[in-house]
């Protein structure tokens, strides 16, 4: 394993990988038009409404940089999935998507296949930019609709209304086939009919896959500090239990937590997360989940996208990187795998941690003990029961002495 650049990487001890897992891309890009209440991911509004304030081609220089930066440590693997994250990746032009893909293809070994997404919100494209970004090899799209009620979007902070919504959903259909489109609910002041509204509305276009979460109060957001009126409880159960009935009747299955897909059309670089494979992860703030035969990493790239630029440039983008103890192992595998509602193979535990899955034989029994899964000796699965307190069955992982916010 290469010497850390920044931190303290410890060696975890007793982990031996005998194969690597499959590696995914993620490229951050902090810029968005307007900082949405509810939003704890690491976005920097520009400073006017000129989209171009956000500093588009010094800032994929120092990604093409970063990624220079990262290549002794994934040299020789296999890239399948790349994911444009952010903030508002739509709000760079297809020219910047596209000398992005082709430093990615000439420095990475990327497959054939590759799923290549890029998220976009309504407001920040036209048809042609769409049109744009698939013929420089973008293959799908996510968009961020959120609802498609006017007070909720109003509410959440959004810059689009309802029909501006409807309209980017055409634009991108006519240049792509995959498409995800994300919705929220248990919106401030959102009634159960609200709710299926939204929901009718997105799953009557028929992309390939759909996206529902919850609203949650999220610790440095200014929901959080001043907490808008949000349905109860029971009623953001009920809102959950309508949205997995609806999107099964119209051909999705709900193969995680909040993720929704037509047959096939599962999101493949998330699959991927859930099932603890390796991702790399460049831009201001990014994460990093990297194998070696010995040890599992995590990296953290500076997060101020000001300070991301300096430091990139002086060839030291990363903010902190540890090797994960074994004793983190179980938790962490888990936290991911027990998303997936189909569970996973009692075997890749092992894969993916070099540890036997003994280590949390006392975690499993209780769980399946409570009801929170079902398990033989080729796979474990979540109940429905352990879907829907999905935190307590997480918290049965939890290494001795930790505590669920250290480790969640």
């Amino acid at each position: 394993m290469p010497a850390a650049s920044a931190g303290v990487v410890s060696g975890p001890g007793g982990i031996g990988l005998t194969a690597l897992p499959p590696l995914s891309l993620y490229v951050h890009i902090p810029w968005c038009v307007r900082k949405c209440p509810y939003c704890d991911f690491n976005s920097h509004e520009i400073q006017s409404q000129n989209q171009g304030d956000a500093p588009e081609q010094d800032y994929v220089r120092a990604l093409i940089a970063d990624l220079e930066f990262a290549l002794p440590q994934i040299w020789g693997r296999r890239v399948y999935s790349i994911f444009f994250g952010g903030g508002t990746p739509s709000l760079f032009s297809a020219r910047a998507i596209e000398e992005l893909l082709a430093a990615f293809r000439a420095r990475l070994t990327l497959a054939a296949d590759a799923e290549i997404t890029l998220e976009a919100n309504p407001g920040t494209f036209e048809s042609a930019k769409f049109r744009d970004y698939r013929a420089c090899g973008v293959n799908r799209l996510s968009i961020g609709i959120q609802s498609f009620n006017p007070l909720q979007l109003q509410a959440l902070g959004r810059i689009h209304d309802g029909e501006e919504a409807r309209r980017a959903i055409g634009m991108a259909q006519a240049h792509f086939d995959n498409i995800n489109l994300d919705l929220m609910y248990a919106l401030p002041l959102q009634t159960l009919e609200q709710a299926e509204q939204d929901i009718a509305t997105a799953a009557a276009f028929g992309t390939r896959h759909l996206s529902a979460y919850q609203l949650t109060l999220e610790p440095n957001t200014l929901f959080h500090r001043r907490p808008p009126p949000l349905p109860d409880g029971e009623l953001a159960a009920d809102m959950q239990e309508m949205i997995e009935a609806r999107l099964a009747a119209a051909g999705y299955v709900n193969y995680e937590t909040s993720a929704f897909a037509q047959a096939g059309r599962e999101c493949r670089h998330n699959l991927n997360y859930w099932r603890f494979g390796d991702y790399l992860g460049i831009g201001a703030g990014a994460h990093s989940k990297l194998s070696f035969p010995d040890s599992v990493l995590r990296q953290a790239r500076y997060k101020q996208p000001r300070e991301y630029l300096q430091k990139t440039a002086a060839g030291a983008p990363l903010q902190e990187q540890h090797a994960l103890a074994s004793r983190d192992l179980g938790f962490e595998f888990m936290m991911n795998a027990l998303r997936l509602a189909g569970g996973f193979e009692t075997a890749l535990f092992a894969e993916r941690t070099g540890l036997q899955i003994s280590v949390v034989e006392q975690a499993l029994q209780e769980a399946a003990g409570r009801g929170l899964i079902t398990r033989d000796h080729l796979r474990i699965a979540p109940t429905k029961r352990g879907q829907r307190f999905l935190n307590d069955l997480l918290q049965l992982f939890l290494p001795p002495g930790a505590t669920d916010r250290e480790a969640m």
